[in-house]
C-alpha cells in the first residue's frame, strides 16, 4: 500500500509540476546562433523534410504521443493547421520518451492520427526528444549556443516549440497549454 501511495503521490508530483509550467517567449536582444533552416528531419514515408522548405511561415513544433492524456490535443493541433494554413505550419515528431507513451511503429502512429483526429500536418518518423538520442532538431530547439537563448527540453508530451517567419524561437509552450489557447493563438 505505501508503495502505492508513493508511486502515486510520484506521479501526482509529476502533473503538477507540468502543469504549472508557463509559457517563455525569447528575450529581447537574443539571437540565433544557427538557424534551424540549416536541420531536417525524417517524415512518416521515409522522406527528408528539409526545415527550409517553410520558410515565411510560423513552425510549431510538437512533440506528441498516442496513449497520452494530452492525446486529445491532436485535435487542436489540426484545427491550428487548417485556420492559418497561409501562415503556419505544425509538426508533430512522435516521441516514446515518456512512460513509454508511444510505443507504436511508424505505420501504426500514422493509422492511429488518421483514423482518430484525421491529422494533415506534416508528421515526422518516431525520434527521441531526450538525450542521449536526441532528435538533431531538438537539440537545437534546446540549447541556447544553437537557437540563442533557450534551453527548455519537453517535460512530457506535446511540449511545443514557436518558430518565426526567420526560423527563429520565439516561445516555448508546456504541455497544459492546448493549441487552441489564447496563450498560444496570440502568438500566431
Amino acid at each position: 500500500m505505501v508503495k502505492h501511495l508513493k508511486l502515486f503521490s510520484g506521479i501526482l508530483s509529476l502533473f503538477s509540476l507540468i502543469s504549472c509550467s508557463k509559457p517563455v517567449a525569447r528575450p529581447e536582444g537574443a539571437e540565433s546562433k544557427s538557424s534551424i533552416y540549416e536541420l531536417s528531419y525524417t517524415d512518416m514515408d521515409g522522406k527528408v523534410v528539409n526545415l527550409s522548405d517553410f520558410r515565411g511561415k510560423k513552425i510549431l513544433i510538437v512533440n506528441t504521443a498516442s496513449k497520452c492524456g494530452y492525446t486529445p490535443q491532436y485535435e487542436g493541433l489540426q484545427k491550428l493547421y487548417e485556420e492559418n494554413s497561409g501562415k503556419l505550419v505544425v509538426i508533430g515528431f512522435p516521441a516514446n520518451d515518456f512512460m513509454g507513451q508511444e510505443p507504436g511503429t511508424n505505420e501504426e502512429i500514422e493509422e492511429f492520427c488518421q483514423t482518430n483526429y484525421n491529422i494533415t500536418f506534416p508528421m515526422s518518423e518516431k525520434i527521441s526528444v531526450k538525450d542521449p538520442n536526441m532528435h538533431p532538431v531538438y537539440k537545437w530547439l534546446t540549447d541556447k549556443t544553437k537557437n540563442g537563448w533557450n534551453t527548455e527540453e519537453p517535460k512530457w508530451n506535446f511540449h511545443k516549440y514557436l518558430i518565426n517567419e526567420q526560423g527563429e524561437l520565439i516561445k516555448v509552450f508546456p504541455s497544459g497549454v492546448k493549441p487552441l489557447d489564447q496563450e498560444l493563438t496570440s502568438a500566431l
